[in-house]
């Protein structure tokens, strides 16, 4: 309210300004220079309440842009994480850059949302402002026509409506499609900066393959969308351009010559001309608002298209849940019970798109138990992993996990936020959750002694660690959580034999009434598990 309070009071500033003129002007015009003199003290006083009205609506105006920018990113961000709908969304490849999205065009939708909508109020009630002026001081128009004499009132409105009309037409006439093609250049700008993100992710890798000059073809070619999408900006800009500035010349002009009859016919005075010019100016520029801001309501419209895209998608993805990938089956019932165990019944894994992928069949995973599934690969292990943890819908058959249950996933690359050791080591709990001497000795427990005092340090750990040490640090966190089911997809790859072994021993040894299910290729690991699930390619994808 403040900030359009402060727009009102600016608009009644410049209709002040737009009389003071009137004075001035008839002043000069009559050599009254203790007129002139007073025209100026009032000047000052119409300039310093503009200067400081301009600065501190200015800076509450950017208050009002960051609130609401705030409760944009934490609605979004809501819907965003909520129910994995960010995993199904780059699962299914449903919406390209989601982080965009979120950060720089929420941005863009708080402040030229604000921008424009204010611009459009303030632009609203000058209108009325100065119409009432323009109305009552152009007067009407007389002129005869085969000897009748028509008479317009108000005509310098009239003349002014006209005028916007035409250039608005032409304007958009001319650039219409300036939407699609801001929109396409968010596009091309947010995959070109994801590129660089994931060379920066993958420093190591890259450099390890000697893969410079592939990483450079691959930017060129993203960048090259972008110089395309550029030069589409251009042509239609120097279009607009050519519209906007040929409209804005002529309006310098134009006035003038509209309020010349009234002027050389000795019906107003130069004070009063002065006025009428100013206010026309003032009445062309608020009927022009679509023309002056036809880019930013171009950019406008796209980030407005992007993020309702976003939101529908945020919205719609748990329903696309219910059809496997829009195909005729009837998707992987999962259910809670009583029992104590995770029973799987008739499970059949199926792809997105509703081919076979592997036949599970029954089984139940009992308290204390130890599973080892294998399988070539290929044949579905880690896909039967996303199923247990609800991550992959696409099949028919059911799963019952008891209520309650904590059931804890650590896959082959477990991710280790950026932060503290402890904050990583209790993810995704809160860091207070366990106390240092309980991670210090787990830590000592999985060969990860040398981390012991570095509880408090803060690191981007991914880069830090060695795989092994990654896959170790996982085993850290199921001795600490303690859940009631414990998931391993090849979670001790990257380990040595022994370290394995030892990773195998402690697990079964501290967590004895944790069911325990590996995903592992080594036979080794047959030793510390006492059922075996193989799991084989569907026939009809063997067939095929």
């Amino acid at each position: 309210m403040l900030v359009i309070a402060m727009n009102m009071t600016m608009v009644a500033a410049n209709v002040w300004f737009n009389s003071w003129q009137r004075t001035f002007f008839d002043a000069i015009q009559q050599y009254n220079y203790p007129v002139f003199i007073k025209a100026l003290l009032q000047f000052t006083v119409i300039a310093l309440a503009l200067i400081l009205l301009g600065s501190y609506r200015t800076y509450f105006q950017q208050m009002l842009e960051f609130r609401w920018r705030a409760w944009l990113t934490t609605k979004y961000q809501r819907e965003w994480l909520g129910e994995r709908t960010y995993y199904r969304i780059e699962r299914d490849n449903l919406a390209d850059n989601p982080d965009q999205r979120v950060s720089v065009d929420l941005q863009d939708l708080a402040s030229t949302t604000l921008q424009l909508s204010l611009g459009l109020l303030s632009t609203t009630v000058t209108l009325f402002s100065f119409v009432v002026i323009l109305w009552n001081i152009s007067g009407p128009l007389s002129f005869a026509v085969f000897g009748a004499t028509i008479s317009i009132p108000g005509y310098m409105v009239w003349a002014a409506l006209i005028y916007a009309m035409v250039g608005s037409y032409v304007t958009h006439k001319v650039n219409h499609p300036l939407v699609s093609i801001n929109y396409q250049r968010q596009r091309v700008e947010a995959d070109y900066r994801f590129t660089l993100i994931r060379i920066r992710e993958n420093a190591e890798p890259i450099a390890l393959y000697q893969g410079e000059e592939s990483e450079e073809k691959a930017l060129k070619g993203v960048f090259d969308h972008i110089r395309d999408n550029w030069r589409l900006i251009m042509r239609y800009t120097r279009r607009l351009n050519i519209v906007t500035i040929t409209y804005g010349q002529l309006a310098v002009v134009f006035p003038y010559i509209a309020a010349a009859p009234k002027y050389f016919s000795h019906a107003i005075s130069f004070g009063v001309y002065q006025q009428v010019t100013g206010a026309f100016g003032t009445v062309s520029d608020s009927f022009s608002w679509f023309i002056n801001n036809y880019d930013s309501l171009a950019a406008w419209r796209a980030t407005v298209n992007r993020l309702r895209e976003f939101r529908r998608v945020m919205i719609e993805q748990h329903l696309r849940e219910s059809v496997v990938g829009g195909t005729e089956h009837g998707g992987i019932n999962i259910r809670m019970t009583d029992e104590k165990c995770i029973d799987v019944r008739d499970l059949r894994l199926l792809y997105p798109n509703g081919a076979p992928l592997a036949n599970i069949g029954s089984f139940s995973i009992a308290p204390k138990s130890r599973w080892l599934v294998r399988g070539p690969s290929g044949s579905g292990k880690s896909t039967l992993m996303r199923a247990l943890s609800g991550l992959w819908p696409f099949g028919e058959g059911v799963i019952e996990t008891p209520v309650g249950a904590k059931l804890m996933f650590l896959p082959q690359r477990s991710y280790i936020p950026i932060g503290t050791l402890k904050a990583a080591l209790a993810y995704p709990s809160n860091a207070d959750t366990f106390t240092d001497e309980a991670c210090r000795e787990a830590l000592t427990a999985c060969n990860l002694a040398a981390l012991a005092h570095r509880l408090e340090e803060s690191a981007h750990w991914e880069r830090t660690l060695s795989p092994g040490e990654q896959q170790r640090l996982a085993a850290v966190r199921a001795l600490l959580h303690r859940p009631d089911f414990l998931f391993l997809d090849e979670a001790t790859s990257s380990l040595d034999p022994d370290n394995e072994a030892s990773i195998y021993t402690l697990l079964n040894q501290r967590l004895p009434d944790v069911a325990i299910v590996s995903v592992a290729h080594r036979k080794s690991l047959e030793a510390f598990h006492d059922q075996t699930l193989f799991v084989e390619p569907a026939i009809e994808r063997a067939a095929a």
